[in-house]
């Protein structure tokens, strides 16, 4: 077991008010499954009884009597990386488990159960096999560096667990908010938002100011303690990406006769930046709004006041001189950059397999493939300039065989299928990348199947040309013009038309 660390700081990826839900459980004859992720502490009920036994808030099954251990399906309410559990087993002390173990996976959002628990869906350890103690909270830290959607809770053999607590960093779907090139509130936790520190947060955490939706109360925001003394309190927030911000909303709700008199906010661009050196004395910090007058119970909404900084990639919220904030939303703009270097993170947080598969959509070459991944999989590969020289590399270390069944895996200019098989992501960019052969008259695309003929029997390999954004006369034109090529200048024009394919690729790959 760890020791208690900085990981139960992070936001509970599991949490129901994030969508996390227990799925399945073999067995809950004593204590609902549901309970182990509910909001609240654990409680205990000294007479209270049920038709099936004592009444206990958590998840128990009955004494197994047969090999095997229980088990519960859990689902998370964000995708992200583990950094550590807590199995809580308040209360459960002649009746909690032995020891218990968690696996992960990554499955599409609204994989159903059977699905989940059938042959298809590959499973990797988060946490081997590990005592417990009874009416504890035991932390366990995660050193795993892939993603999961879904965790299995395993007992042994059987027992009970009051709660069960996944701390860990969000790894955003962009996809459910419709991708990163609109405006975006960067602050909330599911667009990968966090609130490293603040200077108290006595009555309230702090983590409270970027979850979904509004305050459901006054318990439901960040607030601090009376300040008797001189000064003010602050929090402080990195971005889910660095952004330029266009819009703030600061939400009272609830906080009438303890809210803040007054707010600003200052912000940084300093995207690794330690909360150590974010709270130096010489951290350079500039003010995005100045200091403004706050309602009680109000949402207030702050554009033509804010400063033009640019990108910034923290915001500290300053409060005068203490109370309450119910919510904090930061929208912005993501710059593509930024937009490619969340992509990385989403691939290097990937099972090798589904890295492969994502990679493969990108270029048909094996040794390509191989290659690349095994960069990322070594963690050689960490800025996005990185992953694009890793395929160059690998691409250069093709031979002709190597190129040709790059080659194969396009379909010829003018069809739709390729001779060897594609994924699906594969053959939606082919056919966006021949978009300008829809409009093509009859008499082209008969004279470019023609020509294709004419250049698989001289050169023997498919004609590569990167077609995206070039008209069907375009792309019959440059065919018809290679025709007259060597073969040894030919197969070196078609590998610079890979390169510039597999680049495309691999950008569109980064911001899907």
């Amino acid at each position: 077991m760890s020791q208690e660390g900085d990981f139960r700081d992070l936001v509970d990826l599991a949490a129901e008010r994030l969508g996390g839900a227990v799925l399945w459980a073999n067995d809950d004859f004593f204590a609902p499954k549901e309970n182990l992720l509910k909001a609240s502490k654990p409680v205990w009920l000294e007479h209270e009884y049920t038709d099936r036994g004592k009444w206990m808030d958590g998840w128990e099954s009955r004494r197994r009597r047969v090999p095997g251990h229980d088990t519960a399906l859990l689902r998370l309410g964000l995708p992200g990386v583990l950094r550590g559990l807590v199995v809580d087993t308040s209360f459960f002390r002649g009746n909690y488990p032995e020891s218990c173990a968690v696996e992960g996976t990554t499955a599409p959002l609204g994989t159903d159960t059977d699905t989940l628990l059938g042959p298809t869906v590959k499973w990797f350890e988060l946490l081997p096999r590990s005592a417990l103690m009874g009416d504890s909270q035991n932390p366990f830290a995660v050193t795993d560096h892939r993603a999961v959607t879904h965790l299995k809770l395993h007992i042994f053999p059987d027992g009970g667990v009051a709660r069960l607590r996944v701390h860990g960093a969000v790894l955003p779907d962009w996809s459910r908010s419709g991708g990163t090139g609109g405006e975006l509130d960067l602050a909330a936790v599911e667009h990968g938002g966090e609130v490293l520190t603040c200077s108290d947060m006595f009555f309230g955490p702090k983590h409270n100011l970027i979850l979904p939706g509004r305050g459901v109360n006054m318990g439901d925001g960040w607030e601090t303690r009376r300040r008797r003394g001189p000064g003010h309190d602050w929090v402080l927030l990195k971005l889910g990406a660095p952004g330029t911000l266009r819009r703030v909303e600061v939400d009272t709700n609830h906080f009438k006769g303890n809210y803040p008199d007054t707010c600003s906010l200052d912000a940084i661009l300093l995207p690794d930046g330690s909360p150590e050196a974010l709270t130096a004395p010489d951290a350079p910090w500039r003010e995005l709004l100045p200091r403004t007058k706050l309602q009680a119970h109000t949402r207030h909404f702050f554009t033509d006041a804010l400063r033009d900084l640019g990108r910034v990639s923290h915001v500290r919220l300053n409060v005068y001189p203490d109370g309450g904030v119910s919510r904090l939303r930061l929208h912005g703009t993501v710059a593509l950059e930024d937009r490619y270097a969340l992509g990385l993170r989403r691939l290097e947080a990937l099972p090798e397999d589904e890295l492969r598969a994502r990679l493969a959509s990108c270029c048909g070459a094996s040794r390509w493939l191989s290659m690349v991944t095994e960069a990322m999989v070594k963690r050689e590969v960490t800025r996005v300039e990185g992953l694009f020289g890793a395929s160059d590399a690998a691409l250069d270390a093709l031979d002709r065989d190597g190129w040709l069944e790059a080659f194969r895996a396009h379909p010829r200019i003018g069809e739709k299928k390729a001779e060897a098989s594609q994924s699906e992501q594969s053959r939606r960019w082919s056919s966006g990348e021949q978009s300008g052969m829809d409009a093509a008259s009859e008499d082209t695309v008969a004279r470019l199947a023609e020509a294709n003929r004419a250049y698989d029997q001289r050169f023997g390999q498919v004609f590569i040309v990167c077609a995206t954004g070039r008209s069907a006369r375009e792309l019959l034109s440059l065919l018809e013009a290679r025709l007259g090529n060597d073969p040894a200048t030919e197969l070196r024009v078609a590998s610079e038309e890979q390169k510039k394919i597999t680049r495309l690729r691999l950008e569109k790959l980064l911001l899907g």
